[in-house]
């Protein structure tokens, strides 16, 4: 454990008590920690592996498109008709100007209601008269049983719903998802965002990891949020990378940034923490309120997100008491704080830490660095 990680005491089985409640299965973790001076630059695309100088290797897809009957790759976890009806979905979004953010909201719709399969009318099973894809009713509107039996009617359908909803692209899925189906599970759709998005990266060729419409795709500006659902949390150069050889406990990416810089959420979530951990060489308690040093252990204020699609991410060392409180639900790229240097630094920087299955060890931690790629939201700047 290094003298920015949480330490037990800031944790422990109530705060695990309290993820499961609020959204049940893994987690992915994103730490943003001061370290190092630096200058926050523009980003358009650019990734960094673990050294901070290395060129740009980073493409966002280009939403080629799809064809459902035509030979499909196989995805883990699917069996051959629901990849055919996700690209159903994925094709009618294409040949309406959807946006890839509007793929993954229905392909996510879709795995919560029929999870994939085109339902028939299940007679005593049914629930009401729902149908399709998509379980839409009849008598609620939708068109007749034979027409929301097709699957491109009644993805056309769910489309013709989402793009009225005002700022659709930029709410939570599961909010967008719930305006369209007045489901009586509102937050179940989230579950499904992260398989969603994984489905519309392959079968449309990294979609999922742009912004714009399909006819205006392009690679995540900064403040911009990608199909995925991610954004940065702030834009900055990489000054030291996760497991580096010379630092092979630091469990994540280190973001120079300027005191000050406003950290964002990097998802959709609900705060879980929200803390201050800071202590002297000997245990005594330092305050966060002022700047720490490398003779400083913890990672001063901090704060916990947890996320649809079992994701966790915190951000720590801000300059001052964070702009959110515990259970405050947060949009993708809302200011939850600011860089500073409390706690265990030498410098403003945000170091952003990334950890699966629910293990919020140093054992869980994967780099940063390829899972926000994956996202669509890769972290560094252009050389």
């Amino acid at each position: 454990m290094t003298d920015d990680s949480i330490t037990p005491a800031s944790g422990g089985p109530v705060r695990r008590t309290l993820r499961r409640s609020v959204i049940a299965v893994g987690v992915v973790v994103a730490l943003c920690l001061v370290c190092v001076g630096g200058t926050t630059l523009s980003l358009l695309g650019g990734l960094f592996g673990q050294n901070p100088s290395a060129p740009l290797a980073f493409g966002c897809g280009n939403g080629k498109k799809v064809d459902p009957s035509g030979p499909l790759p196989s995805i883990s976890g699917l069996v051959e008709e629901q990849v055919h009806d996700a690209a159903i979905i994925i094709k009618v979004g294409q040949d309406l100007n959807v946006p890839p953010r509007g793929w993954v909201i229905g392909v996510a719709t879709a795995l919560q209601e029929s999870r994939l399969h085109n339902l028939p009318d299940l007679g005593a099973r049914n629930d009401h008269d729902s149908i399709g894809l998509f379980q839409q009713r009849p008598s609620m509107g939708w068109g007749t049983p034979e027409q929301v039996a097709d699957p491109v009617y009644a993805t056309g359908k769910f489309y013709d719903k989402l793009v009225t909803i005002a700022g659709w692209q930029s709410m939570p899925l599961t909010q967008a998802a719930q305006d369209v189906q007045r489901s009586a599970y509102p937050d179940a759709y989230a579950k499904h965002e992260a398989f969603a998005t994984e489905i519309v990266n392959e079968l449309a060729d990294g979609a999922a990891r742009a912004a714009g419409s399909l006819v205006a795709l392009q690679c995540t500006n900064p403040g911009q949020i990608a199909a995925s659902g991610w954004t940065v949390p702030l834009v900055a150069r990489i000054s030291s990378g996760f497991r580096t050889p010379s630092r092979p406990t630091h469990n994540g990416t280190d973001l120079a940034a300027a005191k000050g810089t406003v950290i964002h959420a990097a998802a959709d979530g609900v705060v879980t923490i929200v803390a201050c951990q800071a202590h002297t060489a000997s245990g005594a308690p330092y305050s966060c309120d002022r700047d720490g040093s490398l003779a400083i252990s913890g990672c001063g204020w901090w704060v916990e997100i947890q996320h649809a699609g079992n994701i966790i991410t915190r951000y720590c060392h801000m300059m001052s008491r964070p702009l959110v409180v515990v259970g405050q639900r947060v949009t993708a790229g809302q200011p939850i704080g600011h860089v500073g240097m409390s706690g265990h630094a030498d410098g403003p920087h945000c170091h952003f830490e990334v950890h699966t299955n629910g293990d919020d060890s140093a054992a869980g931690a994967i780099d940063p660095v390829p899972f926000m790629n994956q996202q669509g939201a890769p972290l560094g700047v252009r050389p």
